[in-house]
């Protein structure tokens, strides 16, 4: 059987523990649809539908990944049935504190967690793996692409409902 090879997502040259603002998106193993649609914003309580226990995993790991790096802020982030979307801003280099670091550490703990509400018939089984070997990022390179990407985010969960003709 031969390999595939993987794309490289990551820049070549790039210090991904730099001081700077990165767009992520996390996908599910096969993209399966395994969390409810909800925004949440800095300071404002997550909202679109009412807070289902699979997305209380991702909010409480969201939270305690910025209290283990502490270098790190979620400024937004959006759940989708398949995929999270977030801008994780750096604020100061720290060794064993990079975007891949604090990534590892999300996916990790919300695997473990999830694993055991399956275990307790709390939420829906998973194919092989919650989430996709890698993840996708985008460096923010100034304040008119961190804008947009923001807009991106907040508007993800209306424009997903009008391509799947679920109006909001």
């Amino acid at each position: 059987m031969e390999k595939q090879n993987r794309k490289l997502t990551r820049l070549k040259s790039f210090d991904y523990g730099t001081v700077a603002c990165y767009f992520v998106t996390l996908c599910t193993h096969h993209r399966q649809p395994l969390f409810s649609m909800e925004k949440s914003s800095p300071g404002n309580s997550p909202h679109t539908i009412p807070n289902s226990p699979a997305n209380q995993i991702i909010h409480r790991w969201l939270a305690e990944s910025q209290n283990k790096f502490k270098n790190i802020a979620i400024d937004q982030y959006v759940i989708m049935s398949d995929h999270l979307h977030l801008i994780a801003n750096i604020k100061e280099t720290r060794p064993g504190c990079t975007l891949a670091d604090a990534m590892r550490f999300f996916k990790t703990m919300t695997t473990n967690e999830y694993i055991r509400g399956v275990k307790q018939g709390v939420l829906q089984p998973f194919d092989e793996k919650l989430w996709q070997k890698s993840y996708y990022d985008h460096v923010i390179r100034n304040q008119q692409d961190f804008t947009e990407i923001w807009e991106y985010i907040e508007n993800n969960p209306v424009k997903w409902m009008l391509i799947h003709g679920q109006l909001p």
